[in-house]
């Protein structure tokens, strides 16, 4: 998710038949003042369900990020694997992640776990990278895009993935850019 001042996805899924499968995972690149929202909605209806969400936010300037996921283990739909996890890094003071991960559970035998990290660079990474000679928007770009592609390696397609991460450099080398001039 990238651009607009105003992006929203919703995504509703419903795991219907024995042992169906879901993966979902997200990557969102926010700058400026623009605010980004993802809100999903996973029910685990049958069971040997297996769900995996992986979301991860790249906030800057007075941008914005949510995250509102929920995954819901029907009654009778046991033997549910289900894991959700949101992670989002702050690259100013003035960004804010909004993460909510959240888990209902009406069936005894699951295994499921969701978490939510929100931090800044590592400054000991930051560090390490620059006494090997990188200069710091260098290093922060190297960061920020390893932790972009996580995300994007949950995509099958090649092509994709490769545009993806194509997309991630621009984003990266405009708000460099931006903040040269």
């Amino acid at each position: 998710m990238a651009g607009g001042a105003l992006a929203r996805r919703q995504i509703f899924a419903r795991l219907a038949g024995a042992e169906a499968r879901i993966g979902l995972a997200g990557l969102g690149l926010v700058d400026g003042v623009r605010h980004a929202d993802t809100t999903l909605e996973v029910i685990h209806a049958a069971p040997r369900g297996e769900s995996r969400e992986f979301y991860r936010h790249i906030v800057a300037d007075e941008a914005t990020g949510v995250f509102q996921g929920k995954v819901i283990v029907k009654p009778g739909a046991q033997k549910t694997d289900g894991a959700m996890k949101s992670q989002a890094i702050l690259l100013s003071p003035e960004a804010t992640m909004n993460a909510k991960p959240e888990l209902e559970i009406f069936a005894d035998d699951v295994v499921c776990g969701h978490g939510a990290t929100v931090g800044a660079l590592d400054p000991e990474q930051l560090f390490y990278l620059q006494a090997r000679g990188l200069p710091r928007a260098e290093a922060e770009a190297m960061l920020l895009e390893a932790f972009a592609a996580e995300a994007i390696s949950r995509v099958d397609d090649s092509r994709l993935a490769e545009s993806l991460i194509g997309l991630t450099r621009d984003w990266l080398g405009r708000r460099e850019r931006g903040r040269l001039s």
